[in-house]
């Protein structure tokens, strides 16, 4: 599959009375887009706001993060399954606009909603503080269930992000980035000599609110399987779920997967990047097994040198990643797993719920219970109505000035385990 990706870059956002791009600014039609996003009658009232880098603004809960990208040329549609037919992607050419997202609030969903800064000491921790975000406030009906809720939510981002790219599809990118991964044996004969490396993006499905979408269907119903790092730049996988904000990997994560970059970016210099394996991460003991065994032994049949594992969550799914990375192990195949730490405020607690020797390369995004204090900001979009009760969070957190105590699992992407972020350690 061979993937042309054109970055049409957005230097600002503005409202106007036309949705379009000029001169790299962004005009939105703010009327426009409201009407389209009031069509879902679950939500009770949609508004539109903006927030640029270094403004005094933040935005919570954050549900969702979304980049805005539209099919140019090729088969499929964005988000196939969910706002486009059931139809491979992956291929031709997509058009993005880069430097700018599209973002969810309103009334909480679940408590592991997060916080955006714009500016502060919390911008440094998130990447969407960079990004000039259309911040979309949806509110639910009354006595909406929480299921519907987020999925109202979730489709409104999709359809806003959709609408958006849509001014981007006749124009010429400023820049062009081109991503190809051949047929398997072809793909394997090309670099004979080089390691043989492949991912395992295990993707997050355990439980109510806690559900990632491939193609549309909830990855709770998938067995591991194989798919083209392509077809995730186009929106094969999408978020749908409410784990703590700090490694949630958000809509833009998974379009915008750093360690598929990255791969690429090594492809036929120093590793043969041979594809993606994406599994799932379970509650019962019988599916993490079964899902395991499957990840594994896809790995071997592929005759993978070496894997990369990344996570999603914390806890529970800590069980999921050293299975997978013991089992891959035991193949013959080095692995390297992608987690963050919850090790207490102090940093001296165990850092994972889960151990084993064969774990013995670990890239760490970070320790998500370190405290951070936040100063109030002028504007709020949103509400601070649920920031003693979002995960991170305490009573007392939020001060009477506007003040926020508060760890730092509670900001969105703070410790994200594809890496999408600046924090790590190392370790001698």
């Amino acid at each position: 599959m061979r993937l042309e990706l054109g970055h049409v870059l957005i230097k600002d956002v503005q409202f106007g009375s036309e949705t379009k791009i000029e001169n790299g600014v962004l005009f939105v039609n703010k009327e426009e887009l409201v009407k389209l996003i009031s069509e879902d009658e679950h939500l009770a009232s949609v508004d539109v706001e903006i927030a640029k880098p270094g403004e005094s603004i933040r935005i919570t809960p954050v549900k969702d993060v979304v980049e805005p990208r539209v099919k140019v040329e090729g088969p499929g549609g964005i988000f196939p399954g969910v706002l486009s037919k059931v139809q491979t992607v992956g291929t031709g050419k997509t058009n993005v606009l880069k430097g700018c997202a599209v973002m969810t609030t309103g009334k909480i969903v679940g408590f592991q909603e997060g916080i955006v800064d714009m500016t502060g000491p919390a911008a440094e921790y998130t990447p969407f503080s960079q990004t000039n975000n259309v911040v979309l406030i949806c509110e639910p009906v009354e006595g909406l269930k929480q299921h519907d809720h987020e999925k109202a939510v979730r489709f409104a981002g999709f359809k806003a992000a959709a609408y958006l790219a849509e001014s981007a599809k006749t124009l010429t990118p400023d820049t062009v980035e081109v991503f190809e991964t051949l047929p398997l044996l072809e793909g394997i004969s090309r670099y004979p000599d080089l390691p043989k490396v492949g991912y395992v993006l295990m993707l997050q499905t355990q439980g109510l609110l806690h559900d990632t979408y491939v193609y549309g269907v909830d990855a709770k119903q998938i067995v591991p399987t194989l798919i083209y790092p392509t077809e995730i730049m186009d929106g094969a996988i999408v978020s749908g779920n409410c784990v703590s904000a700090c490694d949630k990997n958000t809509t833009y994560h998974q379009i915008n997967n750093p360690v598929i970059h990255d791969l690429y970016n090594q492809h036929g210099k120093t590793i043969n990047f041979v594809g993606v394996i994406i599994t799932n991460e379970n509650v019962y003991l019988a599916d993490k097994e079964r899902s395991s065994d499957w990840t594994a032994k896809i790995a071997e049949y592929l005759g993978l040198d070496g894997v990369i594992i990344s996570q999603e969550g914390f806890g529970n799914p800590d069980t999921d990643l050293v299975m997978n990375c013991r089992k891959i192990e035991e193949k013959t195949i080095k692995t390297v797993i992608i987690t963050d730490e919850y090790a207490g405020r102090d940093g001296s607690s165990q850092s994972l719920a889960d151990a084993d020797v064969a774990a013995d390369a670990v890239v760490t995004g970070g320790n998500a219970n370190e405290i951070l204090v936040l100063p109030p900001m002028d504007k709020v979009i949103g509400s601070l109505e649920y920031i003693d009760t979002i995960a991170g969070g305490f009573d007392g957190s939020l001060g009477e000035d506007g003040t926020i105590t508060i760890e730092i699992q509670a900001i969105t992407g703070a410790t994200n385990e594809m890496g999408f972020n600046k924090m790590s350690a190392k370790g001698f």
